[in-house]
């Protein structure tokens, strides 16, 4: 590795998980010359590889609609662009909703998705059914459905962006994890590495839930927190009907089809912050009480895998992104509470604006770090 690390780059991405070579394709693809990206691991070996593959327009907040979005129509044409199959599916989201609250919740929403030309809509319980086979309807009200979200193969959107970036000359470094950047008199001069030391005036924090620390070497507050969330992929299920991405909202319980099973998880609210990737067994009865009550018939079906990832919490559930003050050139896009890897093209192209010197096409001031400390929280509510 020592003799692969360049000694100058224009600008150092730490993380090689999709938004990291997202932003270094974008990078190289507006005619960044000497675009590093170096990861402590395998590309895509960290959160991106555990995530479940959801991709989705369905969100509260305006900005992480547009971001989805842009992201969706990257997605739909990957295949040619990139020259990588991603297995994308479309069966569409559907979100199934307990409460009056989340059904006003849910119908503001789909205002706001629908100005911005997302076709989601409310419908009735018995339309849900129809879409999901295996639920119990029982306690719902209704349903929020859009026919274009869906999912995909996150490993496969990291190779090929990597594919992509590699040929317009970034230089992407697996296994070459950073340990430290240099600030001088409030500027960026080095990234140092287990591998060496690579002068450059530009930091580009794309590390998910390790960013905290990434920030720290720099001086910059980036409130991530770790914290863990497991999947399960049952053994194949006889007859399994086509169904739609299926979130029970109350109880966070989701499931989609797996090749000939299905993909399930649920956040567990006992869940402690930390680098935690080790398998536990403390959420499965809480979980067999969401898939209980609404879909009773997978209590019989056997699991055949599972693994945990983390999710890289803000304190709104809302991400991270800018570029730092207090010191100069370091930007980062970071903290997406789950849904990094769905919005990965449109902040690559987001990151690539703010190293230029853009406008980007969506307003991400808001997701400024430093909202916290001005009191300028925005919640995203549809988080699962």
């Amino acid at each position: 590795m020592g003799r692969d690390l360049p000694g100058r780059a224009s600008v150092v991405i730490i993380g090689g998980g999709a938004m990291g070579v997202s932003s270094a394709y974008a990078l190289a693809a507006a005619g960044v010359r000497d675009v590093v990206l170096v990861d402590k691991g395998p590309l895509g070996s960290g959160s991106t590889s555990k995530a479940a593959g959801g991709v989705r327009a369905q969100f509260s907040d305006r900005v992480n609609i547009e971001l989805a979005v842009r992201s969706l129509e990257t997605f739909e044409t990957f295949a040619e662009r990139f020259g990588q199959e991603i297995d994308l599916h479309k069966p569409g989201y559907l979100f199934l909703l307990d409460s009056p609250e989340s059904v006003a919740e849910f119908e503001k929403n789909v205002a706001i998705q629908n100005d911005l030309g997302v076709p989601s809509r409310m419908i009735p319980v018995r339309e849900a059914k129809e879409l999901s086979p295996l639920i119990d309807t029982d306690g719902l009200l209704a349903a929020a459905y859009s026919p274009t979200d869906g999912h995909c193969t996150p490993e496969s959107v990291v190779l090929g962006y990597a594919g992509a970036a590699r040929r317009l000359g970034a230089r992407l470094l697996p296994n070459c994890a950073a340990t430290g950047i240099e600030v001088v008199d409030g500027r960026i001069v080095a990234v140092r590495t287990e591998a060496g030391r690579i002068e450059t005036d530009t930091v580009i924090c794309a590390a998910g839930a390790w960013s905290r620390p990434v920030g720290e070497w720099a001086g910059v507050d980036l409130p991530v927190t770790p914290l863990r969330r497991q999947i399960l992929v049952t053994e194949p299920v006889a007859d399994l009907p086509p169904m739609a991405f299926t979130i029970d909202f109350g109880t966070t319980f989701y499931f989609h089809r797996e090749g000939p099973g299905l993909l399930l998880g649920m956040s567990d609210p006992d869940e402690t912050p930390g680098f935690k990737l080790d398998r536990s067994d403390a959420w499965l009865p809480r979980l067999g009480e969401a898939m209980a009550r609404r879909a009773p018939a997978l209590m019989e079906t056997g699991i055949a895998t599972g693994w945990a990832g983390l999710y890289e919490v803000t304190p709104d559930h809302n991400a991270l992104i800018g570029t730092a003050r207090g010191v100069d050139r370091f930007i980062y896009a970071t903290g997406f509470s789950g849904h990094g890897f769905l919005m990965s093209p449109a902040v690559g192209e987001v990151v690539r604006d703010l190293y230029l010197g853009r406008t980007p096409f969506v307003d991400v001031t808001g997701f400024d770090a430093g909202r916290f400390a001005l009191s300028g929280a925005r919640p995203e509510i549809n988080i699962v």
